[in-house]
């Protein structure tokens, strides 16, 4: 069983990242692109795609629109490793694009089979994509433990209370909605100075973001400082209305922060066994995003998450082996 792994692996985007990783687990005779000009690139799909038994295409572009054609001319199963959904993102955030609309459909279109990053974004894809729901399949990211720092718990003393959330801006992060969470928490917890830190580019959200007066905005930083906020945090919260993986929780987690996480969150999965406050049931309600901030603070849930997770079948190897089952069986 040869594979031909087609996509980015190269510029440090969560889809190449991925891609990265499957590339370093899969069999060593594993195809992939190694070139950078558009045209020998799409050469080597012409040629590869004719040795290949399988090929899995990671995100969508014009290339891999190609390359899922001709395999199709070829008679090849080729599968598509979904890793968002631009057609639903793009609207929330208020950017959309009919150009990657097109693009994303007619990947859709064409896969012999559509893997999506996490249960809950199968599950989704099959609620907003009926006519494909028979080809839709699970294919958890994975999580390269090994090159992950594991921090200790350190409570933080005093009065302080920090609160970290990545997304900047961006309108589906919905970081507006733990402000306005904090907002109503802050009289009822007058003996804690809570400060939300949030990082992130620029977006719809922003402003609404900066007025609040215990928020510091830091924008876009380095890996390094990253984890010197999160070494300072108590609590990480996401309450992304919309999230197909998101790597950061789990980054948090193991730089000692306890958790809130949205439903929506598809990393959830990782995290084994989760009770009722680690996870924000409805990501628009504030007065619930306050009362499990309450909750966090009085206990946490730190130890607990970390120590329940299998970090065995969580491995990127794990992952591979699994999607080199998954195309034999349906070869």
């Amino acid at each position: 069983m040869r594979i031909f792994l087609v996509g980015d692996y190269k510029t440090g985007t969560g889809p190449a990242n991925v891609t990265k990783e499957l590339l370093k687990n899969l069999p060593t005779d594993t195809l992939f692109l190694k070139t950078n000009s558009k045209v020998t690139r799409l050469l080597e799909i012409y040629w590869k795609t004719v040795v290949a038994k399988f090929l899995v295409f990671s995100g969508y572009s014009r290339q891999n629109i190609f390359g899922m054609k001709w395999a199709r001319f070829l008679g090849k199963p080729a599968y598509y490793l979904m890793h968002g959904c631009v057609e639903h993102e793009n609207v929330i955030n208020g950017v959309p694009d009919k150009d990657m609309v097109r693009k994303e459909r007619e990947m859709l279109k064409l896969a012999k089979g559509i893997l999506a990053v996490s249960p809950s974004f199968s599950i989704w894809l099959k609620a907003h994509y009926p006519e494909y729901k028979e080809k839709i399949f699970t294919l958890t990211n994975g999580i390269d433990w090994s090159s992950m720092k594991e921090g200790q718990k350190r409570r933080k003393d005093g009065g302080e209370y920090r609160i970290l959330s990545i997304g900047g801006g961006m309108p589906r992060k919905q970081i507006v909605k733990i402000c306005q969470a904090i907002h109503l928490l802050i009289p009822l917890v007058p003996q804690k100075k809570i400060c939300l830190t949030v990082l992130g580019g620029e977006g719809l959200d922003t402003k609404a973001i900066r007025s609040y007066p215990f928020v510091q905005y830091l924008g876009v930083v380095n890996e390094k400082r990253v984890e010197e906020e999160l070494e300072n945090t108590n609590l990480f919260i996401q309450d992304s209305c919309f999230e197909t993986f998101g790597l950061a929780p789990i980054e948090a987690l193991l730089r000692g922060c306890d958790l809130l996480l949205s439903r929506q969150v598809g990393a959830l999965c990782i995290l084994g066994q989760t009770r009722p406050e680690d996870v924000i049931e409805d990501d628009k309600n504030e007065k619930e995003i306050a009362e499990k901030i309450k909750i966090q603070m009085e206990g946490g849930n730190h130890d607990r998450l970390l120590s329940n997770i299998d970090k065995e079948s969580t491995s990127w190897k794990a992952r591979a082996k699994e999607l080199q089952d998954f195309l034999t069986g349906r070869g």
